[in-house]
């Protein structure tokens, strides 16, 4: 058998969050985070579930680490959970940082690259009390946060990345209250997004001031969930209108300021008379803002499950027609993440997963190549790619092969886009293991470990199996 090799010094991976996967909310003096609070919120979670003991990742880690060295992982990709380091937004919590000390050590041990995101979505509760990430003081409190993480782990750890897909924490936080804090205020996302991105700024300024630069080992970058957005009928003008808008509330909004040191005219124009606390969101940027976000990554960390292909309101379709139709959703009611509204989502006729989300492997490739060649986008990683799956244990094994079937098709995915000089040198899958999955509680898989949430018990999956394999060779089999 041969294989489509990958270079030499690519990074193969697997990620988490602390929040999906941690429990132990309110041990060694961790307070509240927003998702404590959220999951509290009736109907807000599938099922009414909570995150409280999750994978109890933060009693079992070392067990966890040395499954991560038999999947021949060469790197992990976690997050550090704001409310363990500083309580309530407040002091350095020795105890809560420890945890992440040691499980650098362990990694290290084992011969895996620690990956360190530092937010991915847990604000304290107390923060979000005060205005939350519509404060632009919560961004001087990121920094604050982040370099106390940086001060214990900068030494060990050489890869930082701020903030995990900051579209989820604001568009979904802030506009369409499908996740935490659950506000639904409108243009209020696109303020929260701009204050995200200012947190960014801000770290990657004082990382630089330390010495953080590749010259010393050193890399900073941010996760973005960018996606290919195509009309769903390039013959009608409304679609085309539609993916325009959708293309700005989701890529460009994060991509222009980060990458060309700007925001896209046009997300002014599609915001037009809309107000937060009275005042149009572009109030909320103050002169200096841009500078900051725009200064240059090592790496940009991508996201990517799946394509968008909207159609404007209104349009004659069967709710069964729709993308998501077919999985169950917690019943609170949400908004549209887009300030506006006025899009949905019909089927394309491309086979899903079993969360209903679209599987294209080539708008990957479409999509790293836009980046490259509309943004001169830096080093790219591939930070999180997956699938969700039904999984059942059988006879002690999980038989996920439409999973590995998604991972390999994503993968060479990749590969495709590298040959166009696309610069990829990366990837983790999402996930490691089962987990906590947002308003979905824990009916919905992602991992390539299977987790009995009964009794804790980890299961390798044959995705896992094959993954493995495939880090071992460095390259894709082929028939």
């Amino acid at each position: 058998m041969t294989t489509r090799p990958f270079p030499s010094d690519f990074l193969w991976g697997a990620a988490a969050a602390a929040y999906q996967i941690e429990g132990a909310v309110d041990a060694d003096g961790r307070t509240a985070s927003i998702w404590d609070t959220f999951t509290r919120v009736p109907g807000a979670i599938l099922d009414g579930h909570t995150a409280d003991v999750a994978c109890e990742h933060y009693d079992r880690m070392p067990h966890d680490v040395a499954l991560m060295k038999q999947l021949n992982l060469g790197s992990y990709r976690f997050s550090v959970a704001w409310p363990r380091v500083r309580p309530d937004g407040g002091p350095v919590n020795r105890a809560g940082l420890d945890f992440y000390s040691r499980l650098t050590d362990e990694l290290l041990a084992a011969g895996i690259t620690p990956w360190l995101t530092l937010y991915h979505w847990d604000l304290p509760q107390a923060l979000e009390d005060r205005g939350g990430w519509t404060d632009r003081d919560t961004a001087h409190r990121f920094l604050e946060y982040a370099m106390s993480v940086h001060d214990v782990l900068g030494d060990r750890v050489d890869s930082w990345t701020t903030h995990n897909e900051p579209w989820c924490s604001a568009f979904m936080g802030y506009t369409s209250g499908g996740h935490a804090p659950g506000r639904r205020e409108g243009v209020a996302g696109v303020v929260a997004a701009h204050h995200l991105l200012l947190g960014h700024g801000l770290f990657v300024e004082e990382f630089r001031r330390r010495g953080g630069t590749p010259e010393n080992g050193k890399a900073v970058g941010i996760t973005l969930n960018p996606t290919v957005v195509e009309p769903f009928d390039p013959a009608r003008e409304d679609d085309v209108e539609a993916a325009r808008r959708l293309d700005g509330f989701h890529n460009r909004v994060f991509l222009d300021p980060l990458l060309l040191g700007k925001y896209a005219d046009d997300l002014s124009l599609d915001t037009e008379g809309m107000l937060f606390e009275g005042r149009r969101w572009e109030d909320f940027v103050q002169d200096g803002d841009l500078a900051l976000i725009s200064a240059p990554l090592d790496f940009l960390g991508v996201n990517y499950y799946h394509p968008e292909a909207p159609a404007a309101l209104p349009r004659d379709v069967e709710p069964d027609d729709l993308l998501g139709s077919r999985i169950q959703h917690s019943p609170r009611p949400r908004e549209s993440p887009y300030p506006g509204g006025g899009v949905v989502f019909p089927r394309t006729g491309r086979p899903t997963t079993d969360r209903d989300w679209e599987i294209d492997p080539d708008a990957l490739t479409r999509l790293l190549v836009r980046l490259e060649q509309d943004y001169g986008a830096p080093p790219i990683y591939i930070t999180e790619n997956g699938a969700m799956a039904d999984d059942v244990v059988v006879d002690g094994a999980v038989h996920d092969l439409g999973r590995q079937q998604f991972i390999e098709q994503h993968l060479h995915a990749v590969l495709d886009a590298m040959d166009r000089g696309v610069d990829v040198r990366g990837y983790f899958v999402w996930s490691l293991m089962d987990n906590f999955e947002w308003s979905y509680g824990f009916a919905h898989r992602f991992g390539i470990v299977h987790v009995d949430y009964d009794t804790q018990v980890r299961t390798p999956k044959d995705s896992a199996l094959w993954f493995a394999e495939v880090a071992a060779a460095n390259g894709l089999p082929l028939a």
